[in-house]
């Protein structure tokens, strides 16, 4: 497993993980007991952030829609497959002048790398024809939005049901919408949740397609089944994830399966304030940082309804092994 920039070794965790396979099953006192006994947390803070500044937290979801596997009249708008001139790029095979962001490009018939087309050539008809099409969806607007959200579960006729989820992308910086529509005065900051874009966006049919287009970049998915419907989708830590114990990290910086305990007290999920121990488990564009996270709520429509409006402060620590603590606490 490869580590970010924080330099947290997946190997200091072994003993513990080793402790946990024996111990088993535990909770309350017993699980408390354990992390202390195994763990020191860590303070995270932004570089150069005094003792007091806070991070930041999201929340996300697995939509859960109806689709097609072929186009028809009411369903005309796809989710497509990782292209085969889609290639992941590095430092070294980087063509001169793309951004250093960028880690996909589009390998050219002459054998040259370039940038890919971003979103607005591909939902004009960029990809059309080469039979890229996992299904089809009967709503641009949710199509835009699992975009965001990495992943679907999709429901087809005859009652059949499959999943999406991320696994590649065109490359191009990710730009919220939602921070277009305030930086532009058509919503304030308060309504700029799930909710008010939504309401937005189905007010203003017109501007929609130019709205998303502001959003270069462009998400490909793979397909696959949903063999258990209880379990999450998988992140990009390879696991299926778990409602309100997984979270999407800043993958430059931070490192998978690695705990968090993540402290939002003006965020309040089941009558609580949100004081979680969370496992790093997924990533995404929009999550920079060290104090940044993305927390997974769930899928379907009750689960939406909470991700969207989670924007709260946030402080963060991270559990590490006594011996690898000390080196951080450094």
């Amino acid at each position: 497993m490869s580590l970010g920039s924080l330099d947290i070794a997946p190997g200091a965790f072994r003993p513990a993980a080793e402790a946990a396979m024996a111990a088993g099953a535990v909770e309350g006192a017993a699980a408390r007991s354990f992390f202390e006994t195994h763990f020191t947390p860590l303070r995270i803070l932004p570089d150069g952030a005094e003792t007091d500044t806070p991070g930041f937290v999201t929340g996300y979801y697995e939509p859960i829609v109806a689709a097609s596997p072929v186009r028809t009249d009411r369903f005309r708008f796809p989710l497509y497959a990782r292209p085969q001139d889609l290639v992941k790029i590095d430092d070294v095979s980087r063509p001169p002048g793309l951004d250093s962001s960028f880690r996909f490009a589009r390998r050219a018939p002459c054998g040259m790398l370039e940038e890919y087309p971003d979103r607005a050539a591909i939902e004009a008809g960029a990809l059309a024809g080469l039979g890229l099409e996992i299904a089809w969806l009967d709503d641009p607007v949710e199509a835009f939005f699992i975009h965001i959200q990495g992943s679907a579960r999709l429901r087809l006729p005859g009652g059949r049901a499959t999943r999406v989820s991320y696994t590649a992308k065109t490359g191009h910086p990710f730009t919220a919408i939602g921070r277009s529509l305030v930086d532009e005065g058509e919503l304030t900051l308060a309504e700029a949740d799930m909710d008010g874009i939504r309401g937005w966006l189905a007010a203003h049919p017109e501007r929609r397609q130019t709205l998303f287009n502001r959003n270069r970049s462009f998400i490909f998915f793979r397909e696959m089944p949903v063999d258990d419907p209880a379990k999450g989708p998988i992140g990009a830590a390879k696991v299926p994830l778990t409602a309100l114990a997984s979270i999407a990290v800043d993958r430059e910086l931070a490192t998978f399966c690695v705990p968090y305990f993540i402290d939002a007290p003006r965020l309040v999920v089941a009558g609580e304030p949100f004081r979680r121990l969370m496992i790093a488990q997924d990533t995404g564009s929009a999550i920079l940082g060290p104090t940044r996270a993305d927390i997974f709520v769930g899928s379907g429509p009750d689960a939406g309804r909470i991700a969207g409006r989670i924007r709260h402060a946030a402080d963060f620590h991270v559990l590490a092994p006594a011996r690898l603590a000390e080196s951080l606490a450094r």
